[in-house]
Formats: C-alpha cells, sequence, structure tokens
C-alpha cells in the first residue's frame, strides 16, 4: 500500500518537480478485424477501436484529477498494420485508407496519437511490408494522429540492409510530403531495432502479437524530480549519487503503478507494464541534460557525458524493478533533442554533436531521437546514420531508434518549431563524407555470434 507520507512526497514532485504520468496507452489486437474485403477491414477495424477504447479518455481524466496526478497523453496502440491489412491491401493507397481509418478512430475516441502503423521487417519485407512502407509519407501527410514505425534489426536476425536503404527514401519523401509545416510528419515516423512489444511511448508503439486482446501499459516520467535530489548530494560519491537515483526511481514507479492499476480496474482491462522513462519535455527543469550536468558536467557532450548517462540509465532501471513486477517498455533515459531544452542548449553551445549523440545511445534507453537535420542530406547519407545506430542495438541486444527529420528548405544555422511536447531543435550538421556504395549494397547484415544462444 501506498502510505499518506508517499502521498505528500508525490504531491511536492508533481507541484514542484514536473511529475507526471506521460501516458495511459491501450493496446489493441486487431487480428479479429481483419478480411479480404479492405471497406470491411476499414469497418472492422474502426467498430473495434471506437468499442473497446470509448472510455479511455473520460477515464484517464477522472483518474488525473481523484489522484492529482497529471496524466499528459491518453493513446492507442494496435497490431502492427503491415500484418493486419496484407490480405485486403493491393496497393498503397489500400494502406493509406486503413491509416484514415485509424486516425478517424483516434479521433472518435478522443485520444492523442494511435501507434501500429507499422511494418515488421527485421529480416526480410513481404510485399504488403514494403507497400505499407511506401505508403507512410502520404499516409503521415494525411492525417493527424497516425504514429508509424518500421522494424528492420533485431539480434536474432541481424539488420535488413534492403529495409535501410529504402527508409532512407521513404523518411526524405516524407519530409518532402510534409515541407508546408516544417517536415513535421517525420516526426512521427521511428526506424527502429530490437523493438519491445509493450512500449506505450510514441513513435515506436505497437501492440505486440504477444500479447493478449487488450492491455494497460502506463509511461511516467519524472525527469525533473531527478535533478531535484541530486541537488541535495551535490559532491558526494557515485555510491551516494547512484543510491538517490535508485530511490527516486521506486518512488516515481509507484505513482505509475498506481495509475496502472487503477485504469486497469476501471476499464475492465489487464495491467501490462509500467515503463519508467526519463522523458523530456521542452518545458524549463524537465531535462535528462540538466541531470546530467546536476551530476557534474559542463555541458552535455563533455568528457564524462556518456558515463553519467549509463549510470543514470542503470540506476533508472534498478529502482523501477524495486518499485513493480510488471517494469516494462523500454524504462530509462531518453534524449530525443528537439523536447529537451538542456539537449538544445547543448548542441546550440557546439558541445553536443550527432557523432556524440550516438555514442550515448549505446547506453540509453532508445536511440537517435528527435534531430533535425539539413533538408538537402543525401537519401543514402539518412540510411547510412539508421545503419549505425541499428547496429549499436544489434550487437549490444538493446532497443535503438532513429527519428530523425530533414527538414526541407533549412540548413545548418536555422531553428525549426515542432510545437508542443515536439520542442523545437537546431538543425544539426551532418558528416559530409558519403556512404551511397556501402549502402546500396543490399542483402542483409548477419545477426552476431552471440545471438546464438539455443
Amino acid at each position: 500500500m501506498i502510505n499518506i507520507f508517499e502521498v505528500e512526497e508525490t504531491n511536492k514532485m508533481i507541484e514542484r518537480e514536473n511529475l507526471d504520468v506521460r501516458t495511459i496507452t491501450l493496446g489493441i489486437s486487431l487480428h479479429d478485424c481483419i478480411s479480404d474485403d479492405l471497406n470491411k477491414l476499414c469497418d472492422n477495424i474502426y467498430n473495434k477501436i471506437t468499442t473497446v477504447a470509448k472510455d479511455l479518455v473520460k477515464t484517464g481524466e477522472e483518474i488525473s484529477t481523484e489522484l492529482g496526478v497529471p496524466i499528459v497523453n491518453k493513446r492507442i496502440s494496435v497490431t502492427p498494420i503491415g500484418l493486419i491489412g496484407a490480405a485486403a491491401c493491393k496497393s498503397t493507397d489500400d494502406f493509406v485508407k486503413i491509416a484514415l481509418t485509424l486516425d478517424n478512430a483516434a479521433k472518435a475516441v478522443g485520444v492523442n496519437f494511435i501507434g501500429g502503423y507499422t511494418a515488421l521487417a527485421a529480416k526480410g519485407m513481404t510485399k504488403a511490408e514494403e507497400m505499407l512502407i511506401r505508403s507512410i509519407p502520404k499516409a503521415l501527410a494525411s492525417t493527424e494522429r497516425i504514429m508509424s514505425s518500421v522494424v528492420l534489426g533485431s539480434t536474432r536476425t541481424g539488420l535488413n540492409m534492403d529495409g535501410v536503404r529504402l527508409m532512407g527514401d521513404i523518411i526524405k519523401e516524407t519530409a518532402e510530403a510534409t515541407k508546408d509545416n516544417d517536415s513535421i510528419g517525420c516526426t512521427k515516423l521511428v526506424v527502429l531495432c530490437n523493438a519491445p512489444d509493450d512500449n506505450p511511448f510514441m513513435a515506436g508503439a505497437f501492440h505486440g502479437v504477444t500479447e493478449t486482446d487488450s492491455i494497460i501499459n502506463v509511461g511516467v516520467s519524472g525527469p525533473g524530480v531527478v535533478k531535484h535530489v541530486l541537488q541535495s548530494v551535490h559532491g558526494e560519491s557515485f555510491e551516494v549519487l547512484c543510491e538517490t537515483i535508485k530511490k527516486t526511481a521506486f518512488k516515481v514507479t509507484r505513482v505509475g503503478q498506481l495509475v496502472a492499476k487503477e485504469a486497469s480496474e476501471r476499464l475492465g482491462i489487464p495491467f501490462g507494464i509500467v515503463d519508467l522513462s526519463l522523458a523530456p519535455t521542452p518545458a524549463i527543469g524537465d531535462s535528462v541534460a540538466d541531470i546530467l550536468c546536476e551530476m557534474g558536467l559542463e555541458q552535455t557532450g563533455a568528457p564524462g557525458t556518456t558515463a553519467a548517462l549509463a549510470l543514470l540509465n542503470d540506476q533508472v532501471k534498478k529502482g523501477g524493478v524495486m518499485a513493480s513486477s510488471y517494469v516494462g517498455g523500454l524504462s530509462g533515459a531518453f534524449i530525443p533533442v528537439s523536447e529537451d531544452q538542456g539537449m538544445i542548449d547543448a548542441v546550440e553551445a557546439g558541445a553536443l554533436t550527432i557523432e556524440k549523440l550516438e555514442a550515448m545511445t549505446c547506453v540509453c534507453s532508445v536511440g537517435l531521437d528527435m534531430i533535425a537535420i539539413p533538408g538537402d542530406t543525401p537519401n543514402t547519407t539518412i540510411s547510412g546514420i539508421i545503419a549505425d545506430e541499428l547496429a549499436i542495438g544489434m550487437i549490444n541486444q538493446k532497443t535503438t531508434a532513429v527519428r530523425i527529420i530533414p527538414v526541407i528548405g533549412k540548413g545548418v544555422g536555422d531553428n525549426v518549431e515542432f510545437g508542443g511536447l515536439l520542442g523545437h531543435a537546431p538543425i544539426m550538421p551532418v558528416n559530409k563524407f558519403g556512404c551511397a556504395d556501402f549502402v546500396n549494397r543490399g542483402g542483409r547484415i548477419p545477426a552476431p555470434i552471440h545471438s546464438f544462444k539455443n
């Protein structure tokens, strides 16, 4: 049970330190919607989502009011559409019709985003999955609440380099299709390696094929809380630093556990996992970069940054698993540039580059996230960036991802404003040397030797 002292402590975290439940994400299986008739499939999808999720937003708001805990987003994830649409879709426009159906369903139930416009292509692409991937630019340009993801690798399968090469083109096409709004479509598109089935955070959320018919997953966040408590142990040893972060992560996870159980009981839907991820926002004081500086760095990107982030990520996980038996998803520290004012400051100060961010992704929860680059960056260079990041995940047996935005018409020295939780970002320079001959080879990179564990 949570006692009155914990309640008072939690209230202080909410009022002063930006603690919030970032999302209640309702996962919905669409397997029973499958039909070889496109119109029937779309009707089935719409009816399933609007029935299962009809009370999600209202329930989230009621819990938030009663417990005094901000619940920022209410979201839905669905079974990967590359699987669900395979029998009915004969063209990219057919997949776009499903995207419009998902968007309409999301609007009908009032959720912020719906994830699962997804292709699972870690080892290769079926015809349906390739069609879905090629439909992404039009789908994201035609909708408001769709989030799309493409899984192109895993430690067990290696990397699908045909897919990696294709995604360089697709990301650029998505940027072009939404160029009138600063290429915002790319903020809703992510490429992953070792993607978890129960991730509640966008844009990588989808309802895994091994999940039950519907499930409640909660993502909780508190970078400001961690920074605040670290101010009280300034100059102390690493042991004290680690223990402080771990205890704080425990308390934050308890809040997520409480909200998740309440939502599960009220909706009559099983509780899945709590994802404890230090997910920053553009708000001042809600920054992962600020935590790293509080540890003793002059600026994020300075020597020692990767070690500090590794420590933070590990202690967050250790604290979280002591607070709940069902910690899952990504659970750690996110380093999205445009969503973290401290990261933005570090880029503008010249302390943080894409290459340093790539090194940091070896030890954080996700990967290269919300990075704006020049709009004239070659497609093959984007593919090379994706290949590098997915290789880190494959070799290190961890989730990695790339959400990169080539902003059409803008270059280094410009800034881009995405708005809301997506924030704003300076355009970051990209290595000028090419990799076209490498990414154009085709085929796949085999799984590493340590993947053989049977």
